[in-house]
């Protein structure tokens, strides 16, 4: 399993590959906002756990191993962006909170949340329920 570190480049790595075609060390830099040369670091270290292939000067791309935990990575990212929306967590709030608790989760939890989400997406009278009795707790 990657360190959460790890994580980060991965998912940033994936999603500039899925926006824009192609991730660089200077995208990749800008993105997570750590100097190029951390980054040149880690993606050697994500080439020899086989998450990419590097290549000095002409870029990496990832391997189906990175793929795979990049995509799911943003799956875990963006289902508790919408959990928290969901519950009611201040929009200004929510990315650093998910930034804060993505890495800390485990699987088990990530898959049970998705199970949250879905069940309010299919009934949205019960989450109207929760959220006027959360507005009515506040009073």
């Amino acid at each position: 399993m990657p360190t959460p570190s790890m994580e980060d480049y991965i998912e940033q790595i994936y999603q500039l590959i899925e926006n824009k075609g192609y991730a660089r060390v200077s995208d990749i830099a800008e993105a997570l906002s750590v100097h190029p040369s951390s980054v040149t670091k880690m993606v050697q270290k994500l080439d020899k756990n086989e998450y990419l292939i590097y290549e000095k000067y002409r870029g990496l791309i990832l391997t189906p191993k990175g793929k795979k935990v990049g995509k799911r990575l943003v799956y875990r990212h963006d289902l508790l962006e919408q959990f928290l929306e969901m519950i009611g967590v201040d929009n200004e709030n929510i990315y650093q909170d998910v930034e804060g608790i993505e890495h800390h989760l485990s699987w088990n939890a990530i898959d049970r949340i998705g199970d949250f989400v879905q069940y309010f997406e299919e009934n949205p009278e019960r989450l109207e329920e929760i959220k006027k009795y959360s507005l009515n707790q506040e009073e």
